[in-house]
């Protein structure tokens, strides 16, 4: 338990630099995505310089990573599933991977913020968003400040209470290092910003934010009115009483426990093992879900 909430802490982190980064060239772009037919940019955003990918044609699904994440380490292996089906749209958030800082402190209301206005400069009115970990805190504050851009929504650990994790979790993240922080994910980061001091800023800046965390209030979590699919790992951090708890107060929400841990179901990169297989993922799951027609 120790060395999953150790992971945890330092994946649940979103990362801050203190400059802007520079755009990284083709090479510094090597990932699986290279054999799908996709679109990438940059968006002026709030202050920043978003970065996006855009992959498949349909409705439109908005993925967005958790912290200390890009979009290839969070969602390289369910992108091309989804893509066959769905307009997929993802984006790095503040300081993540290839967007630049505002030089401003993280907040989970704010990221919604900027995916919102991203939203608006691509011009869709409407979406079905997936978020992982703080990205699904991220989508519980889209869900509750602008229901009026979201059809259906899928919490992947999801966090929006201090008690939905063991309390050991918050003295870890005290104590949180970049030494400490997932070889995966330096290695995603560093990929496409290579930049050891903005790492370093980064990871002190999101450490704050979750030091900080405030609990979402059950009124709020009760507003929200969209059609809702949790999902987490039955050894995942997030704890079953929790996920449990967000599901009887979100009224339109199915729960579904996956075996495993903190983003096996979706092959986030700092669970990928040998033995790894395309079956495993819960994409089938997701795409049930979305499909079906609201009540």
């Amino acid at each position: 338990m120790r060395d999953t909430l150790i992971v945890f802490s330092l994946a649940f982190l979103s990362w801050m630099s203190c400059k802007e980064k520079e755009i990284p060239t083709a090479n510094k772009m090597e990932v699986v995505r290279d054999s799908l037919d996709f679109k990438s940019g940059y968006s002026e955003v709030n202050g920043l310089k978003m970065y996006y990918e855009i992959y498949g044609q349909g409705k439109p699904l908005v993925l967005i990573h958790g912290g200390g994440s890009t979009i290839q380490s969070n969602f390289e292996k369910i992108i091309p599933l989804l893509a066959k089906n769905r307009k997929v749209i993802a984006m790095e958030l503040q300081a993540h991977g290839r967007t630049n800082d505002r030089n401003t402190e993280t907040s989970f209301e704010q990221d919604a913020d900027d995916v919102a206005t991203l939203l608006k400069n691509l011009k869709i009115d409407r979406a079905d968003f997936l978020g992982f970990s703080n990205g699904g805190t991220t989508t519980l504050q889209i869900a509750m400040r602008l229901p009026e851009i979201v059809d259906k929504i899928i919490l992947g650990s999801a966090l929006a209470k201090r008690n939905g994790v063991p309390e050991q979790f918050w003295g870890f993240m005290e104590q949180a290092r970049l030494e400490n922080m997932p070889q995966q994910l330096k290695e995603a980061y560093l990929k496409v910003s290579p930049d050891l001091n903005g790492l370093q800023m980064m990871h002190d800046r999101d450490a704050k934010r979750m030091i900080n965390f405030k609990d979402i209030s059950d009124e709020q979590i009760k507003s929200i009115k969209a059609h809702t699919l949790l999902i987490i790992g039955d050894k995942d951090v997030i704890t079953p009483e929790h996920a449990i708890e967000m599901h009887r107060q979100i009224t339109n929400s199915e729960l579904a426990i996956i075996p495993g841990g903190h983003g096996d179901y979706i092959g986030e990169v700092t669970t990928l093992k040998s033995d790894f297989k395309e079956r495993d993922l819960v994409v089938p799951m997701i795409e049930k879900f979305l499909n079906k027609k609201a009540n």
